[in-house]
């Protein structure tokens, strides 16, 4: 098993130092890149910042990540389901604080600097990807501890782990491979589109035969992430992004995204937090009316 781990150890030690062989189609040059998004000197350091405003709204929805899920915590009261949601919220927080750094912040320092081209990816953005996954299976972990029965809840748990081990696992074999699509957002989108229609299906489905208040406030928390989506869609196809850029005026369809996640944010540190309970509390009172 110890060879075994040290031969995996290695396919990604190796991966680690030709990562950055993986170019953008087509090539961007470092020129190029600033053409595209505002770059500045930070301070004069002569180290390049991407996208400033962009950079503030997303560290910005890093913490409220964060804060979020320690208000899950501090209010947990040997409630699974609030701690879940602690390490859910934390870890969006940690992968929100990742995907800025080298998307907006410094995508020039990490992807291009010292090079004659840019490169596709980095070490930020595939953590992003590998925490943001595991976010989204905690928070289901979450949901199933307050919202289901003993028997789905092992299934949702056991399908948590799976879907995250197997987004590990092809992540990985990406980085071994130079695969892109294995280190893309669409794959993790493939990955975390089940997850959320599961936990939308469970809220539904619980509310119109229960009409329990925390169905209806984690309705509204899926009804805002879906409608995050739809803007942040509707915003890139209209090709808002280029028109006010060309008018020195950035805010991009990721702006749209940031904004709209601290809509979705706030409201769960706020509202879900409050009304969230375990599974057997939660259906006291409704088993009791039916007897």
């Amino acid at each position: 098993m110890k060879r075994v781990f040290s031969c995996v150890f290695l396919f990604l030690i190796s991966g680690c130092s030709r990562i950055d062989s993986l170019m953008m189609e087509p090539k961007m040059t470092a020129a190029e890149w600033c053409q595209g998004m505002p770059c500045v000197e930070l301070l004069s350091s002569g180290v390049v910042l991407n996208q400033p405003y962009s950079t503030l709204l997303v560290y910005l929805l890093g913490i409220l990540w964060i804060w979020a899920g320690l208000r899950f915590w501090r209010a947990r009261d040997g409630q699974v389901s609030k701690t879940w949601w602690c390490i859910s919220l934390v870890l969006g927080g940690i992968a929100a604080l990742s995907a800025g750094t080298s998307y907006q912040a410094f995508g020039y320092e990490l992807k291009c600097a010292g090079r004659e081209f840019c490169s596709w990816t980095s070490w930020w953005e595939i953590a992003y990807l590998v925490i943001q996954v595991a976010s989204l299976n905690a928070m289901l972990i979450a949901v199933a501890y307050s919202c289901t029965s003993m028997s789905t809840r092992r299934a949702l748990i056991a399908y948590a782990w799976i879907n995250l081990t197997s987004h590990f696992m092809i992540t990985t074999a990406g980085v071994i491979t130079l695969n892109k699509f294995m280190l893309s957002f669409e794959l993790l989108v493939l990955f975390t589109g089940p997850t959320l229609f599961a936990v939308c299906t469970i809220n539904g489905w619980r509310y119109f035969k229960y009409k329990q208040t925390i169905d209806l406030v984690l309705l509204g928390s899926w009804a805002i992430l879906l409608m995050s989506n739809v803007f942040y869609f509707a915003y890139l196809s209209l090709g808002y992004t280029q028109f006010l850029w060309e008018r020195g005026i950035w805010f991009s369809e990721n702006d749209v995204l940031h904004v709209s996640m601290m809509i979705w944010v706030v409201y769960v540190g706020l509202l879900v937090s409050s009304e969230l309970h375990d599974y057997r509390d939660l259906l006291l009172p409704v088993a009791s009316s039916l007897e």
